[in-house]
């Protein structure tokens, strides 16, 4: 008697402590259904909604004008095609700031609303009691620190962070983040010697973006690693494949072909009907009847 298929197992928050100096965490951002459900199918083992999704879904310079409904509407999204990746939501800016109760609640509707099973937040020392009151709500969090892009007017652009001097707040960050209680943290945008020295220094996983291949795991945004965005890249993001050219191509033959009417081909068309005439009579008096008058009437 054959047994019933093994329910694919979720990655859990224990899971990916676990795999602290052991093997790589793979993570990639997901913005809708549709990638999320490749995403997961390609085994990756923790999707950010990031609140990236303002420069790569709607277009917009920074980060900074998302708001917490979108990301809840996006991470629901996202939630519902995966079958064993993590789900992190951004909090995004201005969601958290004001007040640990602020955070708090705004972590809670991710939770509630988006589907989510962790968050993320940016900040280091400044947000460590904000993290503490998440994480004692039953809420895991993961910490960002280096290169933190809600910040960017403060920082003067997106810049490498934790050069010099600046190393020493890179780790001061990390230690109050990870004593705050999160889980894993990001580190975005510094010197492969800090990241490694971070790395070594806390318990939890990091998770590097232009941070060096020595942390406990990396992520990269899904169009920057498909070859999908256009425009200036940046330097840490590898093109694994060059699927918005692919794209491209494929739409220029859609169109030549609608234009030459080769497309539909009776290969993509249904039975048409047969030996039936199909006859559709509308009496004057119908049309005489109606209560409101057609919008050609109006105009004349």
């Amino acid at each position: 008697m054959y047994g019933s298929p093994k329910t694919p197992q979720k990655v859990t928050v224990p899971d990916l402590r676990a795999r602290k100096r052991g093997e790589k965490i793979a993570m990639v951002t997901a913005y809708d259904y549709t990638m999320a459900r490749l995403v997961d199918e390609a085994g990756v083992d923790m999707v950010l909604v990031g609140d990236s999704l303002g420069m790569v879904v709607q277009g917009l310079a920074t980060t900074i004008p998302v708001t917490l409904d979108e990301m809840a509407y996006h991470c629901r999204a996202v939630a519902r095609a995966l079958t064993t990746a993590h789900l992190v939501g951004d909090l995004p800016f201005m969601s958290y700031q004001v007040s640990p109760s602020q955070a708090v609640e705004s972590a809670g509707k991710l939770m509630k609303e988006g589907a989510c099973e962790s968050v993320k937040l940016e900040g280091g020392q400044e947000v460590a009691e904000h993290v503490h009151r998440i994480v004692r709500a039953g809420i895991p969090v993961v910490g960002h620190i280096g290169l933190t892009p809600q910040s960017v007017h403060a920082l003067g652009g997106f810049k490498v962070q934790g050069r010099g001097a600046g190393a020493e707040k890179v780790l001061a960050d990390a230690i109050a983040i990870e004593q705050a209680g999160a889980f894993a943290i990001v580190l975005e945008a510094i010197p492969p010697d800090v990241a490694a020295q971070v790395t070594a220094m806390v318990s939890v996983p990091t998770i590097g973006i232009g941070a060096g291949s020595a942390c406990d795991g990396q992520v990269l945004v899904s169009t920057d690693l498909l070859g999908l965005s256009r425009g200036r890249q940046p330097k840490f993001a590898k093109r694994f494949a060059e699927l918005g050219d692919a794209a491209v191509a494929a739409l220029v033959d859609y169109v030549a072909e609608v234009r030459a009417g080769t497309f539909p081909a009776p290969s993509h068309t249904y039975k048409p009907n047969v030996d039936r005439r199909i006859e559709v009579r509308v009496e004057p008096k119908e049309i005489e009847q109606l209560d409101a008058p057609l919008a050609l009437d109006l105009w004349h």
